[in-house]
């Protein structure tokens, strides 16, 4: 029953517009007076080479960030056995 109630409470859409989403600057974005095309795609495509060279660099960034991170909790054990807790 109560269920009934709150579908035939809920508002309908006019149409109307509250806010308009065409921001300058947003990729959606079409100057006023111009009708929207849809952009094509201008050579965006990668080779499998370019694609393995990218995800070979990516993984290389990352061992180097966790070496640093090992490198740096390998040194504060260190200085705790070593130097504080003695």
């Amino acid at each position: 029953m109560a269920e009934e109630k709150r579908r035939k409470e809920e508002p309908e859409d006019d149409g109307r517009t509250i806010a308009k989403m065409n921001v300058e600057g947003m990729p959606w974005y079409t100057p006023p007076g111009l009708d929207a095309q849809p952009q094509e795609k201008s050579g965006l495509e990668m080779t499998r080479e370019e694609r393995s060279a990218y995800i070979w660099a990516a993984v290389r960034a990352a061992l180097l960030i966790f070496l640093v991170f090992a490198v740096v909790f390998f040194l504060f054990l260190l200085f705790c056995t070593k130097v504080w807790l003695r």
